[in-house]
């Protein structure tokens, strides 16, 4: 795995590469060191980034206000703090998540 994740003071940095007003919400890949996304909620208001933030908790069984989104809030670039999880068992959330997509 790739994925440029990394531990910080206050938890672990998650990136994300996100496309917005998709056909669906998924967890896709791996892109350039980021988790890529797709959301089916245009970036508009906060949707997209909501949906996100949703899209994580469900997919990887993190409560959401675990999730905080500290970088990117307009841009398909983001960066996503992750609290309470040690960042080798969300790397194997992420593994199996991938898995299943496949």
């Amino acid at each position: 795995m790739n994925l440029a994740i990394r531990e910080c003071r206050d938890g672990v940095l998650l990136p994300l590469r996100v496309l917005a007003s998709a056909r669906d919400n998924s967890i896709r890949g791996i892109h350039n060191g980021a988790l890529k996304v797709s959301v089916s909620a245009a970036p508009e208001k906060g949707r997209a980034n909501k949906a996100i933030i949703k899209l994580l908790s469900d997919s990887l069984a993190i409560r959401k206000t675990s999730l905080r989104m500290i970088a990117g809030a307009t841009s398909p670039q983001k960066q996503v703090l992750v609290t309470g999880i040690p960042i080798d068992d969300l790397k194997d959330r992420i593994q199996g998540c991938l898995r299943q997509s496949d």
